[in-house]
């Protein structure tokens, strides 16, 4: 049962109005001034606080005041009689939850008592999920708490310390740059070099000067002698992304420096002994691509020594609401406006999508919406319409006749019309509410409706 606390010096009004939320089905405990209050709330810490603002000595700005000290998310609303509506607006700037112009009557106290509750779960939920996002991942850039997840966490912990070659395989979007960059932080090798290469990023030609070097005069252009990406990791990691879109005669060439250790720049007769470790990375199935004969087998031996896949978004969801919460952690210093959350139907929705660009997709959308966002809750309307549409049900009928545009707009303003009208019935019209409740502002709300 949630525990209100009732402020106020009026002994006849702390007891008419203790009674009516205890009805309520809540727990009500009572204070006659702003001290008693905060001594409360320091020994019990209630789930939400009703004060009144005049007091004598310690007013409800004390109380609100002291209370954002002690612990910031539980709500604090005023009470206010007419005349001292504008002294409850400043109040609700400086953090109060709202307030309730006198006289009260049971329905509009219960319904702020369960708004406010709902707001302090949802604040207490997310401070849960930054924990868990900064304390629970012993691995810098793993983000998440499924099995699948932390048994790859587990794997690239165990392999770390090794020499031994990897090879990550999963789809595109799923972070295999980011494994690739744990296991060399976690090696011996991390005060080394780090060096990606994407292998679809050049053509043949150019690509094996990145990756051996060249010496002078090797070909049109060489005007001088250039390392090649080998050599730049010598005593650290040659992290190459999308192995198998190498072709054949570097392929070959790379099983040489796997085997020997050894290579020489093109052009060059001099042989260079290195050390490194080679990390690679396909969204291919590496036996696959084996059997299609776009990876070498005895290369493919070489760099399989340890095997790591990445699952798809898709297989993790529930690891979704933690990589929300870090990437908001992540997006936040370079925002206007700090972005406290996500509200719950907004989780609900990216938790139903199937997500074919799995995390790199769910890290964008996350960053378009803060970029656009002009409150502190990430809400439904903050979403993409690829989201949403995801989520509405299928209606045969309503699609006949209907090109794909058409059907689109169809089920958005049916989506829209639905959600809205539901919020504007339980709010009695009332646009503020109907906005605090959606997680989007006012302005955003009437531009819906009229749809």
């Amino acid at each position: 049962m949630y525990k209100v606390l009732l402020v106020d010096d009026e002994i006849e009004i702390l007891d008419d109005r203790s009674q009516m939320i205890k009805e309520l089905g809540f727990t009500c405990v009572t204070a006659q001034n702003g001290e008693h209050a905060i001594k409360f709330v320091q020994q019990e810490q209630p789930d939400v606080i009703l004060t009144d603002m005049k007091m004598p000595n310690q007013d409800g700005f004390y109380v609100l005041k002291s209370t954002k000290e002690i612990d910031p998310h539980i709500p604090v609303i005023f009470f206010t009689g007419y005349g001292t509506v504008e002294s409850a607006v400043e109040a609700m700037k400086l953090g109060a939850y709202d307030y309730l112009q006198k006289p009260v009557s049971p329905e509009q106290m219960e319904a702020v008592l369960n708004r406010a509750i709902d707001h302090r779960k949802l604040k207490d939920e997310n401070d849960t999920l930054n924990t868990q996002t900064k304390e629970t991942y012993y691995l810098e850039n793993v983000v998440g708490k499924s099995k699948v997840i932390m048994d790859v966490a587990e794997r690239v912990y165990r392999v770390a310390k090794s020499d031994a070659n990897v090879l990550i395989y999963g789809e595109s979007g799923t972070g295999k740059e980011l494994i690739a960059r744990s296991l060399h932080l976690l090696s011996n090798r991390k005060d080394k070099p780090f060096i990606p290469l994407d292998c679809v990023a050049l053509p043949a030609s150019l690509l094996e000067s990145e990756i051996f070097g060249f010496e002078q005069g090797s070909f049109t252009g060489a005007v001088k002698s250039k390392p090649g990406m080998i050599e730049l990791a010598d005593g650290g990691t040659l992290f190459l992304d999308e192995i198998v879109e190498l072709e054949p005669n570097l392929q070959a060439k790379l099983l040489r420096v796997l085997q020997e250790h050894q290579f020489r720049r093109i052009g060059g007769m001099k042989t260079i002994n290195v050390n490194v470790r080679i990390i690679s990375a396909t969204n291919w199935n590496p036996e696959k691509a084996v059997e299609a004969k776009r990876l070498r087998q005895d290369l493919y031996y070489r760099l399989n020594v340890v095997p790591i896949y990445i699952p798809p978004l898709r297989e993790r969801k529930e690891d979704i609401p933690l990589l929300v919460h870090h990437f908001i952690n992540k997006f936040n210093p370079s925002c206007y406006i700090e972005v406290k959350g996500i509200y719950n139907d907004a989780l609900k929705y990216l938790k139903k999508y199937d997500w074919p660009g799995n995390v790199r997709e769910l890290q964008n959308i996350i960053e378009q919406a803060m970029s656009l966002i002009d409150q502190e809750m990430i809400g439904v309307a903050d979403l993409p319409e690829n989201i949403i549409e995801n989520n509405i049900d299928f209606v045969e009928e309503t699609c006949k006749n209907l090109n794909f545009k058409q059907a689109r707009e169809r089920y958005l303003i049916q989506f829209y019309k639905q959600y809205f009208d539901n919020l504007l019935k339980k709010h009695d019209g009332n646009i503020s509410k109907v906005a605090r409740e959606a997680g989007i502002s006012r302005r955003t709300i009437y531009r819906l409706i009229q749809i």
